[in-house]
């Protein structure tokens, strides 16, 4: 069976042209730094950014955590908001692979950090405190429901930060979505932050890959630390390949997605025994709770919509989130919404 996926935009695979490009991409010896795909997806992704400098990883949670082992050492504390990935969902890596301590405060439900929360997480000079090093936003907003951060929220993230010479970092996996919801350039949205990452192998449909920015010093350090970690590819040109369409073609498309998500939304909504989160969905993602009076759990629900056809993500009894991607076109939003009606009735 062809299933319609909607358990993330991580499912997305490669399309036609960056299959073709792959294929025929030139590779070198990345470590060595002469694999020239490689290096021209790291130029593009500098340029787009606004930053001086990019590099290459193998995915986004690496990517996050060379960036947090740039800006702290063993013992630093980075704030960051108790819904986001980099604290729920990346296996500790900060604590286990960096000494550092999270300091996390809660995300509000546009998917904020409220500027009193951080101004007051923020350590005295103390001898017995941790030395707080960095900010960390995340953008979009997952948990949150997909929400963009505006470029005011950020810039006010970022002046906060720097008056007390703390950095900011951006997890932007999907960034790209947060600028086009909004119709703003994505390098207004990044411009404060001293570092951003973000996945090309999410809404972008590469099959691999994360680009990780910022300043040809910090970029330098990351360089090494990836290496350290394990990510120094070699011909991976290959894969930058895809990258490189996904930079150049797939970003303009991402407002499909998000469309199509309100058309899903909208569709659930009329459907007995589901409750969708209030509020049109602002990007790609549809969080959606089950009613207090519906027969079913999710992992009936997960179940009954994997034999129609539809895969869903089940990560709670009561509570789902349904995402869009370049896989999901209206036909597979119009036969979803009638699996779950099917389901639910």
């Amino acid at each position: 069976m062809e299933y319609i996926d909607l358990r993330s935009d991580t499912v997305t695979k490669p399309t036609p042209e960056m299959r073709e490009a792959m294929a025929e991409a030139e590779v070198g010896d990345d470590v060595f730094r002469d694999d020239p795909t490689v290096n021209r997806l790291e130029e593009i992704a500098a340029e787009k950014m606004g930053k001086e400098s990019a590099l290459f990883v193998p995915s986004g949670t690496m990517g996050n955590l060379i960036a947090l082992l740039v800006h702290c050492q063993r013992g630093d504390e980075v704030i960051v908001g108790n819904q986001s990935h980099v604290y729920l969902n990346e296996a500790g890596g900060m604590s286990a692979l960096g000494g550092i301590q999270p300091c996390p405060i809660p995300n509000q439900k546009d998917g904020t950090l409220a500027l009193d929360d951080i101004r007051a997480s923020i350590r005295d000079e103390d001898v017995h405190h941790p030395i707080t090093r960095l900010v960390c936003i995340e953008n979009t907003q997952n948990i949150c429901g997909g929400v963009p951060l505006t470029v005011e929220y950020t810039r006010m993230v970022g002046r906060l930060a720097h008056s007390n010479n703390l950095s900011l970092h951006i997890d932007g996996a999907r960034i790209f979505n947060a600028a086009v919801a909004q119709n703003v350039p994505v390098e207004d949205l990044v411009e404060p932050a001293d570092s951003v990452m973000f996945c090309l192998s999410k809404g972008l449909a590469s099959p691999i890959g994360s680009m990780l920015v910022g300043t040809n010093k910090f970029i330098a350090r990351a360089r090494h630390l990836r290496k350290m970690l394990g990510g120094g590819m070699r011909q991976v040109g290959i894969v930058a390949a895809a990258g490189i369409i996904s930079l150049e073609k797939m970003v303009n498309r991402l407002s499909d997605d998000h469309v199509r998500a309100r058309k899903l939304a909208e569709g659930l909504q009329q459907i007995k025994g589901i409750v969708v989160d209030d509020g049109a969905p602002l990007t790609n993602m549809v969080y959606l709770n089950l009613a207090e009076d519906a027969k079913v759990d999710m992992e009936q629900v997960g179940k009954s919509m994997r034999d129609l056809g539809v895969l869903l993500d089940v990560f709670h009894p009561r509570r789902l989130r349904l995402v869009t991607h370049y896989w999901i076109d209206d036909d597979a939003v119009e036969k979803s919404i009638a699996a779950f009606r099917k389901v639910m009735s």
